[in-house]
């Protein structure tokens, strides 16, 4: 999660934000604050911005402490206004008057995709970091997508491609959901086909379209090799890397990211 910009107005002084997984920011999520390095005798700091839906307090930690607590109203939770557009919005903490420390929020619009991971490959293997190097004509193959901010109501998507005999469906809770731990925390869309016999060897994108026809992912695929005749083995070559569109796919160790709470940090001046 990159750093958030901007410079705290009192020496020494750090202004953090929180969210409640390893996401960037999007319009209507969960906020948190924090302040360190207050001085001794602080009792109240309020951060306000455009983009909250309402002022935070912030009090000491405990009596004398640097550190702060967020003022919570019982049951609720501070949140980005829902509906706000994509953009960096400044995030001011002022006591009694006097700025202590300012930030930035780099806010995406609301209902952004997350697209974890788009990978095809052999459906009698195990899903990779990545897709094969090449894949047979006539291959079965699963198509494996995760997305770590997935729309409300969507629990199949329609995968097209010159290389599929027809559209493929992916759907969640589908038996080819390979249960793979570097799905944890995103919902898994799943879902087998078969390639065409006949498609030239060559460079072939995939594409699916998701949250209501909003997010087009595309990944791209090498045919090579005879067709598969019925009944044979082997069918697909060495794993490679995942090339996407428009979309940070995962790759390398990546796959070792789970939800958690996050800090954004802003250096002090």
């Amino acid at each position: 999660m990159a750093s958030a910009e901007g410079a705290s107005q009192a020496p020494g002084v750090r202004l953090e934000y929180y969210v409640n997984q390893n996401l960037p920011l999007e319009a209507g999520d969960a906020i948190s604050f924090s302040l360190e390095g207050m001085p001794p005798g602080w009792d109240k700091v309020e951060v306000t911005s455009p983009a909250l839906q309402e002022p935070i307090i912030l009090t000491p930690l405990k009596k004398g402490s640097a550190q702060s607590v967020q003022v919570e109203a019982p049951g609720t939770d501070h949140r980005v206004r829902p509906g706000l557009r994509a953009g960096t919005y400044p995030v001011t903490a002022t006591s009694h008057g006097r700025t202590v420390a300012t930030t930035q929020l780099k806010v995406l619009a609301e209902n952004t995709a997350q697209i974890y991971r788009f990978v095809i490959g052999p459906r009698n293997a195990s899903p990779g970091y990545g897709t094969p190097a090449s894949l047979r004509p006539g291959s079965d193959v699963r198509v494996v997508l995760t997305d770590l901010r997935p729309a409300p109501g969507e629990n199949s998507l329609t995968v097209t491609s010159p290389i599929f005999k027809g559209p493929l469906t992916i759907k969640t809770d589908s038996p080819d959901d390979p249960g793979c731990k570097c799905d944890d925390g995103g919902t898994v869309y799943a879902g087998h086909g078969q390639l065409r016999g006949d498609v030239p060897g060559g460079r072939y994108t995939v594409t699916v379209v998701s949250h209501h026809g909003q997010q087009t992912t595309k990944q791209h695929v090498v045919i090579a090799g005879r067709p598969v005749a019925d009944g044979d083995g082997t069918s697909w070559a060495v794993t490679g890397g995942v090339a996407a569109t428009g979309l940070a796919l995962a790759s390398g160790g990546a796959f070792a990211v789970r939800r958690r709470r996050s800090r954004k940090t802003e250096p002090a001046a």
